[in-house]
């Protein structure tokens, strides 16, 4: 039933959702297809999963305006008409129900007629929504009075007031007034949300401006740029797409994407990402990756994904919405007898104003925006500092977690280790402790082992290649080096292999009090001796981390290093509970086990060793900075890998959980306290009627007040 996009764009992340784009409905993330229509659901006007970038009105939004203006002064003349009561009769005689017909016609069925087409749809469909009840009231509303006008000698004197039936082409044609200016007001406000993504699309260049194998330089598109390009970046302009540094150095400023307002300083070797500014230095750049690929590109599609998603909190709003219309339709059909039967004279005439009524105020399209609203604009306001969510359902558990664990390498630490030192066994040297170590370490993406490779080269050691390399889950690696069986890793790597590393305890115990991560270096089942590196702790740790205490949270440290090394950055940090040399099964242990206490967790890591404790934390957050791995197995990604950032996302949880209540709470308030008002309970006792004119105006009004409050989630301090 729904056709889905198979990638018609270039694959850039600016590609603009036009012909060919892919558009869905926000109440039903479900419906897709290609190019702008209507929900066969709920009949809502459909959205671009991506929003467009250049200016101009939605057609459906200018269609609506037209429509509106031009049958405006049609409805203001109708209404004025009929308000005057007898005013018009002298002058106009028995003409003037005619020249209500004429005026009111052209406003229901031109202006109301996408209204009647929606309102079929959703009959023949057998998924009846707010058309279907606008669709009814409007239309007994406008043929009741067409057929009092033309035949009125078929109703009875229960419908005549003076003799007369009363008509109703005024409600009829303001009804449709009303529902066409609250679409106008919706339309506009729905657009507000996609404003972050949109903002996000706009970030890349339409340009880069490349380097000929000849030496000369030309502008090329953006679209033409391939992977093993060079790219020059001067001062003032936009880093074209994701790469490193080859030549020059300058600070670049990574805030549209990071959130971090200090301009971030580069030199060759550095990575760079596409559509930061470039703000001083000129830069020549090897372009890595483009269009899809890139970090810019991700964003987009995590935060689109996001916005699309529902939230679990819209459940029981979806299961309400189930019934509405057919229970309302079910109201106003009491309605009608019960006034026809019971009320006062012209008690069928009261009936059928009511009944419509009752249709025209009901509003399921308030219950099925309230929480995707506000899950819209969230994701794009946590984008906008770094913080990303996969689905609506982690921006709503976010908040119940009660417990943070904690990688240290990376997540902590910069994730930049520097070699420490090392010592060798006896018959062993340290130059061929270190050349070993490297030349099995030269397979693994770990920071400590590229800290080791990198020293070796720094002393000019020549490496071998390993014939065979393997990832010990976590705890180190093994594989072959100049014919000999080798190893490098932490003590659980070594008691898995049978290496008697005890003789070298003690001068690993000590490298450990100094916060270094110790691993062991074993040749043909021997111990060959030891290699530390150390990890200078991020400056924003022992902030976040106290922030994050101070909002309740416990926190618990869990890492494939050393116990000693763990605990010595613990101490550091304030952290009580800390797991050291865990494999990748133990933190995903961890994690289940603190479950079992009935807490709810969440895990921080940038690691491969992290992904499955991730996959199984109620909330997994991956650092930006860390593996693809680690981000696919999470449900918040840290752009900046900046633990304050988990601050930020739990507020920013915080804050949507509870705009998503008052959506709710004003949604079934509003459908709560307006149905039966419309069916004229107050009557009784106050004498007190609602008009469908009134009706119109607050159903109209509901869904924008949704919309509305969703977008104060902008303001949010997060």
């Amino acid at each position: 039933m729904h056709a889905r996009s198979h990638g018609s764009d270039s694959g850039h992340p600016h590609a603009m959702p036009e012909v060919g784009a892919e558009y869905t409905c926000p109440m039903h993330p479900e419906v897709r297809q290609i190019g702008p229509g209507t929900c066969p659901k709920c009949g809502m006007v459909l959205e671009p999963v991506l929003p467009e970038t250049q200016s101009g009105a939605n057609p459906e939004l200018r269609d609506f305006r037209r429509r509106f203006w031009w049958t405006l002064p049609l409805t203001a003349t109708v209404t004025v008409i009929a308000m005057s009561g007898g005013g018009f009769d002298a002058l106009l005689g028995g003409w003037r129900r005619w020249l209500e017909l004429a005026l009111a016609t052209p406003v229901v069925l031109w202006s109301g007629w996408p209204f009647f087409v929606r309102g079929v749809q959703s009959v023949a469909r057998r998924s009846p929504n707010m058309w279907t009840l606008i669709g009814l009231g409007t239309g007994a509303a406008y043929a009741y009075s067409v057929i009092a006008t033309v035949w009125p000698e078929l109703f009875p004197p229960s419908f005549r007031v003076a003799g007369e039936v009363g008509v109703y082409f005024e409600a009829a044609a303001v009804i449709i007034s009303l529902t066409l200016f609250g679409q106008l007001l919706e339309l506009k406000a729905r657009a507000e949300t996609g404003a972050a993504i949109k903002a996000l699309l706009g970030l890349a260049p339409k340009t880069a401006r490349r380097i000929r194998a000849d030496g000369g330089e030309e502008d090329i598109p953006l679209a033409l740029v391939h992977p093993g390009d060079r790219l020059r970046v001067r001062p003032g302009e936009k880093v074209p797409v994701d790469g490193a540094v080859l030549e020059g150095s300058s600070a670049v400023d990574e805030s549209m994407l990071t959130g971090e307002p200090m301009p971030a300083s580069k030199s060759p070797g550095d990575r760079l990402i596409g559509a930061t500014l470039n703000t001083s230095g000129a830069l020549v750049m090897l372009a890595e990756k483009i269009g899809s690929q890139t970090v810019l590109a991700q964003i987009v599609q995590m935060v689109a994904q996001a916005q699309r998603s529902r939230a679990p909190m819209q459940r029981m709003a979806d299961i309400v919405a189930g019934y509405f219309v057919v229970g309302v339709v079910a109201i106003a059909f009491t309605t009608l007898i019960a006034w026809g039967l019971f009320g006062p004279q012209p008690s069928w005439a009261y009936g059928v104003i009511n009944a419509v009524a009752v249709l025209i105020i009901a509003c399921p399209c308030a219950l099925g925006l309230a929480t995707p609203m506000s899950v819209m604009v969230a994701s794009g306001k946590g984008a906008g500092h770094g913080v990303l969510f996969r689905d609506a359902a982690a921006i709503e558990m976010l908040r119940r977690v009660d417990t943070l664990i904690v990688d240290k390498t990376g997540t902590l630490t910069e994730g930049k280790p520097a070699f420490h030192g090392l010592a060798a066994a006896p018959d062993w040297s340290e130059e061929e402790v270190l050349r070993m170590a490297a030349s099995i370490d030269q397979g693994s993406e770990h920071p400590l082992a590229q800290a080791i490779v990198a020293e070796a080269r720094r002393r000019g050691l020549k490496l071998g290649e390993p014939a065979t390399f393997e990832s010990a889950s976590g705890i180190g690696v093994r594989g072959t080096v100049d014919g000999q069986a080798v190893a490098v890793g932490n003590t659980a790597l070594m008691e898995e292999d049978g290496v008697a590393w005890r003789p070298l305890e003690q001068q690993a115990e000590t490298l450990r009090l100094e916060g270094a991560s110790v691993m062991f270096l074993a040749v043909a089942g021997e111990v060959a001796g030891l290699l530390a590196v150390s990890d200078p702790i991020k400056a924003s740790t022992r902030e976040a981390l106290d922030t994050l205490r101070a909002s309740g949270l416990a926190i618990v440290m869990a890492t494939g290093d050393g116990l000693t090394t763990a605990r010595a950055v613990g101490r550091k940090l304030g952290i009580d509970e800390v797991h050291g040399e865990v494999k990748p099964r133990d933190k995903d242990d961890l994690v289940a086990r603190l479950q079992a206490q009935g807490r709810i967790v969440a895990m921080v890591g940038d690691g491969i060793n992290d992904a499955p404790a991730l996959a199984r934390a109620n909330v997994g957050i991956a650092m930006g900075t860390g593996t693809d791995v680690a981000m696919t197995s999470a449900q918040v990604t840290l752009v900046k890998g900046d633990l304050r950032g988990v601050a930020a996302a739990r507020k920013l949880s915080l804050a949507t959980v509870r705009n998503m209540r008052q959506n709710l709470m004003f949604a079934f308030l509003y459908n709560a306290l307006g149905v039966p008002i419309a069916a004229g309970v107050l009557y009784p006792f106050f004498g007190l009627l609602l008009s469908p004119l009134i009706a119109a105006l607050a159903m109209s009004f509901s869904s924008v007040s949704v919309v509305t409050n969703a977008l104060r989630l902008e303001k949010a301090d997060i």
